[in-house]
């Protein structure tokens, strides 16, 4: 069968970092038509199951909805299918949609949006739904926050579940050495939970006799410190209160970087109030990383068979007591191979190849 699918949205962060991983099984299994940038689709080329087409019209543009090139949309519609990573989907497509929705953190999370930016996007993901033959999502938290906050009663929601991205590599474990620093992946959006991480770090580094853990540790930030300023002001007086080199922001960073910093981490907190899945802990704890994270349904669902330390979620007394319990603990071991790209793909073909009667 001719897939449809497209590649706007590669290099795009974590979307583009979900596709890329799962092109290579595409490719083996279907013959395809991948739509994108010339950047992005040129390491194709010489795929002899590849056929590739540039399209400049960026997801979710006005142009994408009312004016999609002609010439793309003929090679679209002479597909079986057509498959996207994300909820955008283009106008005049007329052979069977599959589409992903991630998470409604849009929906969920009080002002995470302005109000029209919160109705446009939940336009986004209802056009998804009534287009889409199937929804793909990443877990079964999102799959029960999509059926009730979109009403989603006639188009089936399979859940896929996420995986580790191609680019790390398990095998250098052993030979980084750990230093005394707590790692945070996140942004600044309230739900990543910073508000809460900073005084649990304020008071798990506090002398015994102040009523702290006397932890000796830095907390690094991936990020730049610029966006937390631009930000969130209270951030900014919460760290600014601190001890001088207390906190160490990374600024933009390679993976191979951020590879490093998983690795020589003593401890990934993940204080987030609302997920998806929650790529981070998977990442720190293959490489050998112990891993703090609050207790919100998802990770619960998610991290259940992991050997990882759960604190009442936006309880900083509670994380800065896990955080002191588990900075001694040994690197974590024998992780259950719960989830792969190629299980994720496996789930997806299955269910494309049995909608379309393949």
């Amino acid at each position: 069968m001719k897939l449809a699918i497209d590649c706007r949205m590669l290099g795009s962060g974590g979307i583009g970092s979900y596709l890329s991983a799962l092109l290579p099984f595409f490719i083996k299994k279907y013959e395809c038509f991948l739509i994108g940038y010339k950047k992005d689709l040129e390491l194709f080329q010489t795929e002899q199951s590849v056929k590739t087409l540039l399209c400049d019209f960026p997801p979710f543009s006005v142009k994408e909805l009312f004016a999609f090139p002609k010439e793309v949309l003929e090679q679209i519609n002479s597909c079986g299918a057509y498959y996207t990573p994300y909820c955008n989907i283009p106008s005049g497509i007329k052979v069977p949609v599959f589409s992903t929705i991630h998470d409604v953190v849009f929906l969920d999370v009080p002002d995470l949006a302005s109000k029209i930016g919160t109705i446009v996007r939940k336009w986004f993901y209802k056009r998804a739904i009534n287009k889409s033959k199937m929804i793909f999502t990443v877990s079964n938290f999102s799959k029960e926050r999509i059926q009730q906050r979109l009403n989603c009663k006639n188009t089936p929601i399979i859940v896929t579940y996420n995986a580790l991205p191609h680019w790390f590599d398990s095998k250098k474990i052993n030979s980084v050495e750990k230093t005394d620093t707590i790692l945070f992946v996140g942004n600044i959006k309230k739900h990543k939970g910073l508000h809460t991480l900073l005084p649990a770090f304020n008071l798990a580094t506090k002398p015994t006799e102040q009523g702290g853990f006397d932890i000796k540790a830095q907390l690094v930030i991936v990020g730049n410190a610029e966006n937390f300023r631009s930000g969130d002001t209270s951030i900014v007086e919460e760290i600014n209160a601190m001890p001088k080199e207390a906190v160490q922001f990374t600024g933009r960073i390679s993976d191979e970087k951020l590879l490093d910093l998983y690795r020589s981490a003593k401890l990934l907190v993940q204080p987030s109030l609302y997920e998806g899945f929650g790529m981070p802990p998977l990442e720190a704890l293959s490489l050998g990383t112990n891993v703090v994270l609050s207790d919100i349904p998802v990770f619960r669902e998610i991290y259940k068979d992991f050997p990882v330390t759960f604190f009442k979620a936006g309880d900083s007394k509670d994380l800065a007591k896990k955080i002191a319990e588990t900075w001694i603990k040994d690197k974590p071991k024998n992780l259950p191979k719960k989830y792969s790209f190629e299980k994720t793909a496996q789930i997806i073909f299955e269910n494309i190849d049995s909608e379309l009667g393949h």
